[in-house]
């Protein structure tokens, strides 16, 4: 099903006349398909059956015109507005947000996204808790509206400053930050509750070595530590024995995610105890997002390695996450906007925090921009010298394939996995995995 908004509004106020070096917006519209998965998705007490696929278009100077993609994820970025709305509520109030961003931007003059994106976010916060009800709306759910617009502007930007590659399009303050060239980028696909022991042996046997488990099961805290211990026995009987060439160790990394579920450190604390007491506590390269965000448990004294996501929303919510003991954080520039993505990355490598990238069930050309990220930063501690990216398209989507035929560079030698790797080399870097060029069924969704 597909929708097309014309955006038609002046922002009062907006200049009048073009400064040197300035980028004009002189026209907006948006557009969003609905892409079905093949089942029911759950994590945080719900459960997703479609992904809006959004896109944002923007006119420059002459006929520069650019489409900048996103995928809204309500229950990722949002659990309350999720669970208090029909699942079809959530995603409209969210793309409400992405067509009010373009508003505002239309007649808007801007020299970096960075420092536009900056300027609009309280606004359209505020409007977020007004179209939503929520007046304690995640900033994550505005930036997730944001991704599609926020893609348009960098590639209007290249565009308009005469770049193709992705190094170039990166301002000078953040280009510390990723200044890495891996040539071997560690898949990591996700391993769902319903995710047999069986099932996971097979995606090891298939070549993958680092994946991403879902813990934090449903029902009472008891239930689902009961559940999570059977379920790491299980799959640690059945993977301790595998060995890898990609680590340190040799040994399988095991990379969980909680998402907030576990409320008090005590009852997490016995998750890891028993993970000691199995001897799969060592194999432990990551837990993320234990707890609830609104506790900010101090977590300094906890002996794995946690990571931050949905909770760092921004750099300075990455910085407080840091000073509260989490050693990792986990970006995801096709959710937060890769403009926030620079400055939390900034901030967390600032800090010697490594970071990696994860997916958000995006569409193809979406996973292009994340893998920009992920080949670039800083080796994840205990890997061979490789990056972390997680693709979990092909599981969920359930026309992927099809989806696959709308990326420009489909047969490419980056964009398929092999042997749990993905491979970059000289051409993805100096064009940009292909970002650069227009998608010709996304540019057909603004053909009316």
């Amino acid at each position: 099903m597909l929708c097309l908004l014309g955006m038609c509004n002046i922002v009062p106020g907006s200049c009048s006349s073009q400064s040197p070096g300035k980028i004009y917006i002189a026209d907006t519209a948006s557009a969003v398909e609905k892409e079905p998965l093949l089942q029911p998705f759950g994590f945080k007490g719900g459960y997703l059956s479609e992904l809006w696929q959004t896109a944002a278009r923007l006119s420059g100077s002459g006929n520069n015109k650019v489409v900048g993609l996103g995928t809204q994820s309500v229950l990722w970025s949002d659990q309350k507005v999720f669970l208090n709305h029909s699942e079809t509520e959530g995603n409209a109030m969210m793309y409400a947000i992405t067509q009010r961003a373009l508003e505002i931007l239309k007649g808007q003059y801007y020299t970096n996204p960075v420092e536009l994106l900056e300027s609009i976010m309280d606004e359209l916060l505020a409007y977020g808790k007004k179209v939503t009800g929520n007046p304690h709306l995640r900033k994550t759910f505005v930036l997730n509206a944001l991704v599609a617009v926020d893609n348009a502007l960098w590639l209007l930007y290249a565009k308009e400053n005469g770049i193709t590659g992705f190094d170039q399009m990166i301002p000078a303050e953040y280009r510390p930050t990723f200044s890495e060239k891996h040539q071997k980028i560690a898949a990591i696909p996700l391993i769902s509750y319903g995710t047999t022991p069986e099932q996971l042996k097979q995606t090891v046997d298939e070549g993958y070595f680092f994946m991403k488990i879902k813990i934090g099961q449903p029902g009472s805290q008891e239930e689902m530590l009961q559940k999570d211990t059977e379920r790491l026995s299980a799959l640690h009987e059945m993977l301790k024995d595998v060995r890898t060439p990609h680590t340190q160790s040799g040994k399988l990394p095991y990379y969980f995610d909680a998402n907030g579920r576990y409320e008090t450190k005590e009852t997490f604390l016995r998750f890891l105890d028993h993970a000691q007491k199995i001897g799969a506590f060592e194999q432990i390269a990551i837990i993320e997002e234990p707890f609830p965000e609104e506790h900010e448990t101090d977590v300094s004294d906890i002996p794995v390695r946690l990571a931050a996501d949905e909770s760092a929303h921004t750099d300075v919510d990455t910085e407080k996450r840091i000073e509260m003991g989490y050693r990792a954080v986990a970006l995801k520039p096709i959710a937060k906007t890769l403009s926030m993505t620079m400055k939390i990355a900034k901030a967390a490598t600032d800090r010697d925090v490594p970071c990696f990238c994860a997916d958000l069930t995006v569409n193809p050309v979406l996973v292009e921009w994340n893998r920009n990220i992920a080949a670039r930063l800083k080796p994840f501690p205990g890997l061979q010298n490789l990056g972390l990216l997680e693709s979990n398209g092909h599981q969920n989507y359930r026309n992927w394939e099809k989806m696959m035929g709308y990326l420009p560079d489909r047969n490419k030698p980056w964009v398929n996995v092999s042997k749990g790797l993905f491979t970059t080399g000289e051409e993805f870097f100096k064009d940009g995995g292909g970002i650069f060029q227009p998608s010709e069924h996304y540019n057909e969704l603004f053909a009316n």
